[in-house]
């Protein structure tokens, strides 16, 4: 499994081509990146970003999904994750994490203050991934170029790692704004305010750098509903993303759906109601994942009303 990090590893912090390489015991920001491969034995080599890109767009595969996870995530979850995700995908679909720092330690309100500083550090060297693969995509070689539809998952508070990230390539790297990277970017139980996605606020970003943007939302996500108190407490007052869907659909761009996921959630991730798009108790994909697939594959969002929201069961 192809993987990228921000994560320190136990060895040095200057990349090597093949070198063998470990998760530090740390949840540390790195303003380096590593471009990995894990074996299923544990072992992790280090391939660089140019190895990293062209086993890519070998893969035989028409379509990258990028999944950037949530809160409190080690290694080990990330890398059930995707491995489930990579079951439930299409053979055309080749799942990729991108890992960042998140805490361990005892106490679930620390973890969360500790993770939103994680997840905007982050930003400046994800954004440096981004501006790196769409640079080489610009000079691949025109005899064998990279055909892959790159769309991006992100789940939790890693919506706010893919906002801070988009917006720190726009800022430091472009002069005309983000390019349209993805073809679909999939928001799912967004750990961000409801009005992220509103035009002239920070998550627009998201919206110019994607053909499709599928916000996925639950009212009784019991995590976000514990966010919500949280965030309360620090007098940031805004709902979640998550919770509601965009604030108002009409301060949207029309690019953005919101897919109202409150019939099923729970079923999904009992009692919280949170990871509600990975497999069933059947170990079958699972309703959300099957909405996403869909949208790999056509390009588009079906069913969705005039507003441009639908409700999945």
């Amino acid at each position: 499994m192809l993987f990228i990090t921000n994560r320190v590893p136990k060895q040095s912090h200057r990349s090597r081509a093949g070198r063998d390489w470990t998760f530090a015991d740390s949840n540390a920001v790195s303003n380096s990146v590593y471009f990995c491969e894990w074996h299923e034995d544990g072992s992790i080599k280090e391939i660089l970003s140019r190895k990293f890109f062209t086993t890519v767009r070998d893969s035989g595969r028409k379509h990258l999904l990028l999944y950037i996870h949530g809160f409190s995530n080690q290694p080990d979850d990330v890398f059930k994750a995707t491995k489930e995700m990579q079951n439930m995908a299409d053979h055309d679909v080749l799942v990729i994490p991108m890992i960042w720092p998140c805490d361990n330690d005892f106490g679930v309100v620390k973890d969360y203050w500790d993770d939103q500083k994680s997840a905007d550090a982050t930003g400046m060297a994800f954004g440096r991934v981004l501006g790196m693969f769409y640079k080489w995509t610009e000079e691949q070689d025109p005899e064998n170029p990279c055909t892959m539809r790159v769309s991006v998952l992100a789940h939790s508070m890693g919506n706010r790692v893919l906002r801070e990230s988009l917006g720190s390539w726009d800022r430091y790297d472009l002069s005309e704004g983000v390019p349209m990277l993805f073809r679909n970017t999939f928001l799912v139980a967004a750990d961000v305010v409801n009005e992220t996605l509103h035009r002239g606020n920070r998550g627009e970003v998201i919206c110019n750098a994607s053909r499709n943007v599928v916000v996925y939302y639950a009212s009784d996500d019991l995590a976000l509903r514990s966010s919500k108190v949280t965030n309360l407490k620090n007098r940031i007052a805004s709902r979640r993303l998550g919770h509601t869907g965009p604030e108002d659909m009409r301060l949207v761009p029309d690019n953005v759906y919101a897919v109202d996921c409150d019939n099923f959630n729970i079923r999904y991730d009992t009692p919280k109601g949170h990871t509600y798009f990975r497999e069933d108790e059947n170990n079958d994909t699972g309703v959300v994942f099957r909405h996403i697939s869909a949208c790999i594959d056509s390009g588009r969002v079906e069913d969705a009303d005039s507003n441009r929201r639908l409700t999945l069961n």
